[in-house]
């Protein structure tokens, strides 16, 4: 074997980057792939070599294998990192490579078939004597055998993509009269994301844990479990808050649940970085849930409670080097806890958010602080891949500890120009059932009313503190202060201004001594207390955070308020940009309130459009294939008389 200079990372976003941060660490040559619009993307601007693929969905760049082998090639690449995602368990994507004489970065293609599968990994579990959940993994995918399936697991249930994960072509079913939607939309979902609509279907446990174990092997017969990870807080069945270890978890569950994903592992010839996922129950039993063959989203939590680098691991495995420590020197130390950070509206039903980071500063590194991104200020988000736009790590000495960095840092952490989960993140990690351990998946739908508190009025000292960093970051000779019909004689200057903010608006009096700005800080003062306050202009709009959220503040336009008040009444609109699946409805139709309209596509995930009351379709502005770009006017709908 050749030796390894030069490492292809078939992927985009914080993954690229956390992978290229390593190979470089390690003196290799990093080679980035992109997608026409992913040209100046973060992960292409940090590669030694970049190589277009063209296209702009995932199915006309990241997952044509023919163009990334020829990237590889073309670029001097020996070896292919696939990251997470995309063509990661992907086995005919692994026989590619290792047919053009490359390396990949991950498991055998026999491996990725045998775990690949969520149906052909449970036959197996149940073949190796380990529990599984009741469900349905056979070959037959049409509605029938599902419904049958259904009716003897007992609802709810829960639809599942057999080829893939992150919550994509994923559906919880409460009765059999949403089964039929739910199943064709989850087999779309699959397929978009995957190239594979398989299903299955297992029963729907209340209360449980998600705890998964990393595993790692080697080409000598090596396999070690590395600790394992809680997963429970999760909203769409995608994770947004990882720990390691587990908390509440014994000595003896944590070996009993690590020896069972070595076995798993072994059974399959497993070479390289995999987790096995289980469902573990009040009682502590635990049941297998799906092993995935790649490098997961939260494997940072690991590194951090181990002190090792997975992926400089899986680089040198692939190359056949031993593991380098046994089973009991597997380090355990301190508490990690993950958080992913989202491009979405948590408001809005955590609806895709896409457009331009007009501000995006990162939490200030430091001791068991860690931030993995793939963006920084100025990029774009576009609607074609998934909205995460990176995770925050931090470390402690013990749970507690790690809590705190990883709210201070949350507090740290400023985005303007699209929508984020930033403050719903922050919500989660303050609230005292967090603090208490107390987790499962149904963690943030039992506290959502905590989590996603309806906006209210903004307070006059925000909007105060948002006039003065308004009028202080205007340029001087365009300030209000260059114009004197603010003067009153013998009284301090004044001068209004009308200000927009989160669909509200106010008209602001400000007096000449208001709050300063000192660089990007506003100072302000409240009965001798002094508090600082980001404040950042970005074209005609103020980014200012005030009580750890960072709102937008512009000019109130009171006619283009007037248009957008009066601009397609009775009609619906799109949350996102999007592209259009499927248009359900023909003009002329009278629909029930409820009625699936239209389907949107965004960032890899579906999203109905549906009459809000029953009426009669008026119009259709959109056709399917057809890119919508957010607020574009879709159905009109005259409500029934």
């Amino acid at each position: 074997m050749s030796t390894l200079t030069t490492v292809l990372v078939a992927n985009r976003g914080e993954i690229a980057c956390r992978v290229m941060r390593t190979a470089k660490a390690m003196g290799l040559t990093t080679v980035a792939v992109h997608s026409a619009i992913d040209r100046d993307a973060r992960h292409s601007r940090e590669a030694d070599i970049r190589v277009d693929l063209g296209g702009s969905k995932a199915t006309e760049s990241y997952l044509q294998i023919d163009k990334l082998i020829a990237a590889a090639q073309a670029s001097g690449a020996q070896a292919i990192h696939p990251g997470y995602g995309f063509l990661s368990e992907n086995a005919g994507f692994a026989r590619a490579i290792e047919a053009a004489g490359l390396i990949f970065l991950g498991p055998p293609a026999s491996a990725i078939d045998a775990m690949g599968s969520k149906s052909a990994a449970k036959a197996l579990m149940e073949t190796a004597g380990v529990p599984l959940v009741p469900g349905y993994h056979g070959e037959a995918q049409d509605l029938d055998t599902f419904r049958a399936a259904c009716e003897r697991i007992g609802y709810p249930v829960l639809l599942k993509a057999t080829a893939g994960g992150g919550g994509k072509g994923m559906k919880v079913v409460e009765d059999v009269s949403q089964l039929a939607e739910a199943l064709a939309s989850a087999q779309r979902e699959a397929l978009s994301s995957f190239g594979n609509a398989q299903m299955l279907v297992e029963k729907y446990l209340l209360k449980p844990r998600h705890v998964e174990i990393q595993v790692f092997a080697d080409q000598h017969g090596h396999c070690l479990y590395l600790n394992e990870r809680d997963c429970s807080i999760q909203r769409r069945h995608q994770k947004v808050v990882e720990e390691a270890p587990a908390p509440g978890l014994s000595i003896e569950q944590r070996r009993a649940m690590g020896e069972a994903a070595v076995r798993a592992a072994q059974a399959i010839g497993y070479v390289g970085a995999g987790t096995v996922e289980f469902l573990l129950d009040a009682r502590g039993d635990f049941f297998f849930m799906e092993m995935n063959t790649r490098l997961q989203v939260e494997h940072p939590v690991t590194e951090a409670i181990t002190g090792l680098d997975l992926v400089a691991w899986q680089i040198r495995v692939a190359q056949g080097e031993a593991l380098p420590i046994t089973q009991e020197q597997v380090p355990l130390i301190g508490h990690a806890i993950e958080v992913r950070l989202y491009a979405e509206d948590p408001v809005n039903d955590f609806l895709p958010a896409t457009g331009h980071l007009a501000l995006y500063r990162e939490s200030a590194p430091g001791p068991g602080r860690r931030v993995d991104s793939g963006v920084e200020q100025g990029d774009n988000v576009s609607p074609f891949y998934d909205p995460m736009l990176g995770k925050l790590i931090a470390w402690g000495e013990n749970r507690e500890q790690a809590r705190l960095r990883l709210s201070s840092m949350l507090d740290e952490f400023a985005v303007g120009g699209l929508k984020t989960n930033l403050s719903f993140l922050r919500r989660i990690i303050g609230h005292p059932a967090f603090a208490a351990a107390e987790l499962d998946t149904g963690f943030i739908a039992r506290y959502q009313e905590e989590l996603l508190p309806v906006p209210g009025a903004l307070s006059d000292a925000f909007w105060q503190a948002a006039g003065a960093a308004f009028m202080h970051s205007l340029p001087a000779a365009d300030g209000p202060w260059a114009d004197n019909r603010g003067l009153r004689l013998g009284l301090p200057a004044e001068v209004s201004l009308h200000l927009s903010c989160n669909g509200q608006d106010r008209l602001v009096a400000l007096a000449a001594d208001a709050a300063q700005l000192h660089g990007e800080q506003l100072l302000t003062e409240h009965q001798g207390v002094r508090r600082a306050h980001l404040a950042v202009r970005s074209g005609d709009t103020v980014f200012l955070r005030w009580d750890g959220e960072v709102h937008g503040v512009s000019l109130f336009d009171p006619i283009a308020a007037v248009d957008a008040n009066q601009s397609h009444q009775g009609g619906l609109t799109a949350p996102m940009n999007g592209s259009i699946v499927r248009v359900l409805v023909d003009v002329g139709q009278t629909v029930e309130a409820g009625t699936q309209l239209v389907v949107l596509e965004a960032m890899k995930m579906e999203h109905s459009i549906r009459a809000p009351q029953a009426g009669v379709v008026k119009a259709l502005f959109c056709q399917e294939g057809e890119m919508v770009a957010e607020g574009a006017a879709l159905v009109e709908l005259d409500a029934a008389g």
